[in-house]
């Protein structure tokens, strides 16, 4: 039987790596922390350290995502964020185009046929 080697996932990361995960500046994700302390909660080491786990990191990458990539306030970021409303994924959002654009198809061609 072939030698299956061992995978370690870590479960805390610094804020500095995260921070280059995310192509932000550290200071960004801690003005993050603070007005959004009711999702981003990381621990703290006995030096004081930040340590996030892969929740937090979930949890920083949405935020960018709303904020950066979808343009909201950090008021509609948090309120985004309170109703759970989840993100569609793109094959979801391709599916709905497309039964839009099949019903205006079909509307079309009821119109054309009325004509």
């Amino acid at each position: 039987m072939p030698y299956k080697e061992k995978t370690v996932e870590k479960l805390f990361w610094s804020i500095g790596e995260v921070a280059e995960e995310l192509g932000v500046n550290t200071s960004l994700i801690r003005y993050w922390e603070k007005e959004f302390g009711h999702v981003v909660r990381p621990r703290r080491n006995s030096k004081g350290d930040r340590l996030y786990t892969t929740k937090e990191i979930e949890q920083l990458r949405r935020i960018q995502h709303l904020v950066k990539g979808q343009g909201f306030t950090l008021n509609g970021a948090k309120e985004r964020l309170r109703s759970g409303v989840e993100e569609q994924r793109p094959t979801d959002r391709i599916a709905d185009v497309r039964d839009r654009l099949v019903g205006i198809r079909q509307s079309l061609l009821e119109l054309r046929e009325r004509c």
